[in-house]
């Protein structure tokens, strides 16, 4: 089964989404295999951000998710990276498809999640937020409902 991460932003938590949108995940059939509430300082949003680094929104953004407390999320399922990025939508939720959660519940850049965009990544970010005995091992009951190979 493959790991990735979420993470719900200030915007997600300060508009009362949080519960509507780890529903969605929930429903897809995807396991939450880790959740905590985090402040992010400057170190880990410089590390996990590096990409954005020289862009000119990076500050902004790094003032953005240091705004308030956010939502990290560790999620498993079978191509769990490709399952929550289309739960989730593109990134500017104005062009996002109805039906997902930027879809639905996002207008701008302020996009309520962060997904991780690879398996790779996920790996990397997932560390970067969880410890190893932060991350739950357990077996799910309606498994064998989501899963065509899993028996009953």
């Amino acid at each position: 089964m493959e790991k990735t991460l979420v993470i719900i932003k200030p915007d997600g938590l300060q508009r009362n989404l949080l519960g509507e949108i780890i529903s969605r995940f929930e429903r897809k059939g995807l396991k939450l295999i880790g959740c905590k509430m985090m402040r992010l300082d400057d170190a880990i949003l410089a590390e996990h951000y590096v990409h954005h680094k020289d862009k000119p929104f990076f500050q902004g953004l790094k003032e953005y998710m240091m705004h308030s407390p956010v939502l990290v999320l560790a999620w498993e399922g079978t191509d769990a990276v490709s399952a929550v990025r289309l739960v989730t939508g593109a990134t500017k939720g104005v062009e996002a498809d109805a039906g997902t959660i930027r879809g639905d519940l996002a207008m701008s850049n302020q996009n309520l999640i962060h997904a991780s965009d690879s398996p790779k990544a996920a790996q990397e970010e997932t560390k970067r937020f969880f410890r190893a005995e932060e991350l739950f091992e357990y077996t799910k009951l309606d498994a064998c409902m989501i899963y065509e190979d899993v028996p009953f």
